[in-house]
């Protein structure tokens, strides 16, 4: 079949006629996936006709006992492929969801690993009819137009909007396996951490982040020559707690992200009156239509409940400046 260029449409194709496309491509003939689709074979062959009519090329060589994909048929399958089980993903979860409470939110990636989803299981046995869906991303997501209820969100108070409830603070400090500190060497003082491998973040010192690294600790304690044994570099924090905890090296940890490992003994503190005061803390951010739910509001004095506990764990002085949001 072959179709002139006067008879191209630039309007955007009907989706009727996708899934009996997909069949097709995929079993390279029409009978099989006539019967994978409950209809019969004239009907399949009607709906290909009318999407090529529709796109405006042939999508299939019809040989006498097979068919073939033309390049514009594989184009096609490369993004019909893609699509049709995302929006069946899509339709399964709102049917699954409708009728039910649930909480969605967002976050970045080691705070879910580390300090949420450890949690969790407490707020679900508790509330057994309330759905949890978290998208864990480093991607900020717009609360004004995401699907979205909530946000928990790591940096300054200034980068903040005044409606963000701030759950903790953080400090910086060393943390290590204790296995690892039975190899014989000692680590009583700052100058000790020289015979040990330092763990760090790949890209600690090319973002904002910088004053999470290591030469920032030694710049604070008067360490500006030391070098480690070596370096061991990693994307994210959980993977730098999870390389700390193998025994590979020392981590200058977020205290609020290890404070579970350090009262459970999986690591240690050996410096711990060498902490440094980190100028981030751990915020709340609710979403503007969603803050009136009661499954929200449930999750949130949840939420904030975890939110003293940990306070409690590090020792966390109150902020000045935000005393009124601490309990």
């Amino acid at each position: 079949m072959q179709h002139s260029q006067t008879h191209l449409r630039t309007r955007p194709i009907s989706a009727g006629h996708l899934r009996a496309f997909e069949a097709v491509a995929r079993h390279l003939n029409f009978r099989a996936a006539a019967e994978e689709m409950a209809l019969t074979q004239s009907a399949v062959s009607r709906q290909i006709q009318s999407l090529e009519e529709e796109v405006g090329v042939s999508l299939f060589l019809r040989h006498t006992r097979a068919v073939e994909l033309t390049s514009a048929g594989s184009q096609l399958l490369m993004a019909v492929s893609q699509s049709l089980p995302r929006i069946d993903g899509a339709v399964r979860q709102i049917r699954q969801s409708a009728g039910r409470q649930a909480v969605s939110l967002t976050t970045f990636a080691s705070f879910a690993s580390m300090w949420l989803i450890p949690r969790l299981e407490q707020f679900q046995r508790e509330n057994p009819d309330i759905d949890i869906r978290i998208d864990a991303s480093d991607n900020t997501l717009d609360l004004e137009i995401a699907d979205v209820d909530l946000a928990l969100r790591y940096g300054p108070m200034q980068s903040m909007p005044p409606h963000a409830v701030r759950m903790f603070g953080e400090q910086l400090t060393p943390v290590v396996s204790p296995w690892l500190l039975k190899g014989g060497q000692q680590l009583k003082s700052p100058a000790d951490i020289a015979h040990f491998a330092l763990i760090e973040a790949g890209d600690a010192h090319a973002t904002h982040l910088e004053w999470l690294s290591w030469r920032r600790w030694f710049d604070e304690h008067g360490l500006n020559k030391l070098q480690p044994k070596r370096w061991l570099y990693f994307n994210y924090a959980y993977q730098m707690v999870q390389a700390a905890l193998t025994g590979q090296g020392i981590v200058l940890a977020r205290l609020p992200l290890v404070a579970e490992a350090l009262a459970n003994g999986d690591l240690v503190e050996p410096l711990p009156r060498l902490r440094m005061d980190s100028p981030m803390a751990y915020w709340l951010i609710v979403g503007p239509r969603s803050g009136s739910r009661p499954e929200i509001k449930s999750f949130c004095e949840w939420l904030m409940a975890q939110s003293k506990a940990t306070r409690q764990t590090i020792g966390e002085v109150p902020d000045p400046d935000t005393i009124d949001q601490l309990d």
